[in-house]
């Protein structure tokens, strides 16, 4: 402990005190029960609220989706994909059909004005081989394409029939 010198304005001796205090280590430490029973209960009604947003969600579950067989099996009205309407704020309807031009696309939508108006399609996102077929309505966002009309990176499907 290094002591310091303080010149007393009452008296003219000298007083030594320390430069550092040492901490009461009885006082106990951070993390106290109190403390951590409420963090428990922060993060089981986290969970809680968490759970109860997903289910009350009208968008159905990927892999819900992916499990059905054909795309008979998806009903009409099905929502799959996400639900970020920043990222995938593109859209388009039509009949999807597998088959890209030209190395752009794995799927296509054909929609009324012939083939000029088809929209290529790719996705990392939704599985489109389960709506091959069916009308569907599709968000997404538009890439940049050498060969296509419209090429669109598919976030969100919505079966229409």
């Amino acid at each position: 402990m290094i002591l310091v010198e303080e010149k007393s304005t009452e008296k003219n001796d000298i007083d030594k005190k320390p430069i550092m205090n040492s901490f009461d280590e009885s006082k106990g430490s951070f993390l106290n029960p109190k403390l951590l029973v409420a963090l428990v209960v922060v993060v089981v009604f986290g969970i809680g609220t968490g759970y109860f947003f997903a289910k009350r969600s009208g968008v159905i579950n990927v892999a819900s989706v992916e499990n059905s067989k054909n795309s008979s099996n998806v009903p009409k009205g099905t929502i799959v994909g996400s639900s970020d309407t920043k990222t995938f704020k593109d859209d388009a309807e039509g009949t999807l059909e597998e088959g890209g031009s030209k190395g752009e696309g794995q799927f296509h939508l054909v929609r009324p004005g012939g083939e000029s108006q088809n929209v290529y399609l790719t996705s990392s996102v939704v599985d489109l081989s389960k709506f091959v077929k069916r009308k569907v309505k599709v968000w997404g966002e538009t890439q940049k394409a050498q060969y296509v009309g419209w090429l669109m990176d598919v976030g969100r499907v919505e079966v229409l029939n």
